[in-house]
C-alpha cells in the first residue's frame, strides 16, 4: 500500500486544523517534506498527523 502524498493545504483541510498554524508548525519543527515536484511540497499522512498534532498543542 502507497503512502498518500498531499500538500500542507490539503493535510490541514483533512485534518481539521487551520492551514496557517498547519504551516507554521511544519516550519518551526523543521519538517522536510516527504516529496518534492518541483516548487511543490508534499507530505504523508504520518508526516502530516505529526504536525497536526504540533499545530494543535500550539497556544497561537
Amino acid at each position: 500500500m502507497s503512502d498518500e502524498l498531499l500538500s500542507a493545504g490539503k493535510w490541514a483541510k483533512e485534518l481539521s486544523v487551520p492551514e496557517k498554524k498547519f504551516k507554521e508548525a511544519l516550519k518551526s519543527a523543521g519538517v522536510e517534506p516527504d516529496k518534492k515536484k518541483g516548487a511543490c511540497a508534499y507530505y504523508s499522512r504520518k508526516t502530516a498527523q505529526k504536525v497536526a498534532k504540533l499545530a494543535k498543542l500550539s497556544k497561537c
